[in-house]
């Protein structure tokens, strides 16, 4: 029993998250060196992964959809803006509620190590990847079907093989760099105020979209929610789509209410296109960051108009 719960992928996440935290409290310069650069090494080697998902993902699924890509192409592009605007909204009148109550200092940090470049980036999968599953639509090419077809399943393995395991070592170096550098402790009470009013944001819109889903498709929410927390867990831990898309696919591929044919061309594309999780806390953040540098909050026309911007410019 012990050994099926230490196997589940949200008890390893958990696990990283309070062995980083203790390890940051207890260990010296030396050691951290070699955690800030393992985070580095281990999270390009994460963004180095992600345009080949991109592309075996939604350029086999596109071509296994046949004459419903295109159909299914412009309903996501339509539902990501609808979810991302509405989530921005939602964030501004948070925003102007709870803001001028609280007090944030603000903190900032980089890093520059060794780089592992992509062979694309992102965006250039992302296209690339679309165009090429349309053209094998509309060639009826079943040849360059089955080879994307073999590419996805040679990308899978090394999803599960490479990326899935790293994972837990690059959350643990996260969090021990954070509690090494004593944010953790010293901004905790700003840290849990902000990160309660976004991460309840984040629940409530969550709860509104998969009920709106389920009440459209007629299938029980629940039976996608209960597969997804490793995969929260690791949005919330590493602050990235693309980090968590991986554990996505994962947690998706387990709901008996989603087409595989239908997981393997949403998930990669959503984690790029829908991004209100990100637009929420943006607009929250940016009006934070207003009255602390200006003394106001913006004005409600100028934000109406930035969040209308920014799903374009999050698509």
């Amino acid at each position: 029993m012990l050994k099926k719960i230490l196997s589940s992928t949200i008890i390893k996440l958990v696990l990283a998250v309070i062995a980083g935290i203790l390890l940051g409290f207890v260990v010296g310069e030396g050691f951290m060196n070699v955690v800030v650069t393992l985070k580095y090494i281990l999270g390009q080697l994460i963004f180095f992964m992600v345009p080949l998902i991109i592309l075996a993902f939604i350029s086999s699924s596109i071509a296994k959809m046949k004459g419903n890509a295109s159909r299914m192409l412009g309903w996501a592009l339509g539902l990501a803006y609808l979810s991302s605007v509405g989530a921005a909204f939602m964030a501004m009148f948070l925003g102007y509620w709870l803001i001028p109550l609280l007090t944030i200092s603000p903190a900032t940090e980089g890093l520059k190590e060794l780089d592992i470049p992509p062979v694309m980036s992102v965006m250039t999968a992302l296209v690339v990847a679309i165009m090429v599953g349309l053209a094998t639509v509309w060639t009826k090419s079943q040849i360059f079907e089955t080879i994307l077809d073999n590419f996805q399943k040679m990308v899978l393995l090394l999803i599960n093989r490479i990326l899935i395991p790293i994972l837990p070592f690059f959350i643990a170096a996260n969090f021990c760099a954070l509690s090494y550098e004593g944010s953790i402790t010293r901004q905790l009470p700003v840290f849990l105020n902000v990160m309660g009013i976004v991460l309840t944001a984040h629940f409530i819109w969550l709860f509104f979209l998969y009920l709106s889903a389920g009440v459209f498709s007629g299938k029980n929410p629940w039976q996608v929610v209960r597969y997804y927390g490793p995969a929260y867990l690791t949005a919330v831990g590493t602050m990235s789509s693309a980090a968590t898309l991986p554990v996505a696919l994962k947690s998706a591929k387990k709901s008996p209410v989603l087409k595989g044919e239908v997981v393997d061309f949403a998930v990669p594309l959503f984690a790029n296109i829908h991004l209100c999780g990100s637009i929420l806390t943006e607009v929250f953040f940016v009006m934070t960051v207003s009255l602390i540098l200006y003394g106001a909050l913006p004005a409600m026309s100028t934000m109406v108009l930035f969040i209308v911007l920014l799903g374009v410019f999050a698509i």
